[in-house]
């Protein structure tokens, strides 16, 4: 293959932003939903957006906002935080082998601007090349414009959020759970391969039900995590 057959960072930023285009737009909803509940919590536009920036896993910010306080309790919204955001630990792992040999200056933009839907259609871009290639630049710029739109209609949420009261009775909150479907759609690799996404779940169905808090998310994903080794060590 010549040089000029390669793709650039720019035109893989590009096609990064338009493969991202359709999960943009499905956060715009649950975007919506964050930024108006922050605002009925007592938050303040500048905190919810400040949250959003800094923390930019959707899972644990909606967690953070329900357990908002005046004061808040600012040691347990950590706790359930780092609990909820846990799952990042394995998806940053899994990173690691198209990271590695790369400066320090693409590695942390890259796992800061790290969401599971930009990791999910990265791993799935690179599954559907011809050489099976994970493109960084196509993976950022997924992950950038995500977080754009993610802060950015959040902030709006809250905005709006007194006027149009409370947006979840609108349905609203089922975006994410269609995207992650189709996101799931996209990672299948057969039955056996499910095996440890249906341990995981019925684990963390369990620990929801029996557990305060949101325990449910790291035991499910140790449990998913300990079945894929038994089947990796048994193949």
């Amino acid at each position: 293959m010549s040089s000029s057959a390669i793709p650039s960072p720019a035109q893989e930023i590009k096609r990064g932003l338009i493969t991202a285009l359709p999960v943009m737009l499905s956060f715009i909803p649950f975007s919506l939903v964050l930024g108006a509940q922050a605002i009925q919590k007592g938050m303040s536009t500048g905190q919810i957006s400040l949250l959003t920036a800094v923390n930019f896993a959707g899972g644990s910010e909606f967690v953070a906002v329900n357990l908002w306080t005046s004061p808040p309790h600012l040691f347990l919204i950590a706790l359930m935080t780092l609990l909820v955001n846990s799952r990042h630990i394995l998806m940053s792992a899994a990173l690691t082998p198209y990271l590695k040999n790369l400066p320090k200056r693409k590695v942390l933009p890259a796992l800061f601007f790290m969401c599971d839907e930009s990791w999910a259609l990265a791993f799935t871009d690179a599954k559907s090349s011809p050489a099976q290639k994970f493109s960084y630049y196509f993976y950022l710029g997924t992950s950038f414009g995500l977080y754009l739109v993610w802060i950015g209609f959040t902030t709006i949420g809250a905005l709006i959020g007194p006027i149009i009261g409370d947006v979840s009775h609108y349905g609203f909150d089922m975006a994410f759970v269609a995207v992650f479907l189709v996101l799931l759609k996209g990672m299948w690799k057969g039955c056996k391969m499910a095996i440890p996404w249906l341990v995981s779940l019925l684990v963390a169905i369990a620990s929801y039900c029996f557990l305060p808090g949101a325990w449910y998310v790291l035991l499910g994903m140790l449990a998913g995590l300990t079945v894929a080794f038994i089947i990796a060590a048994y193949d």
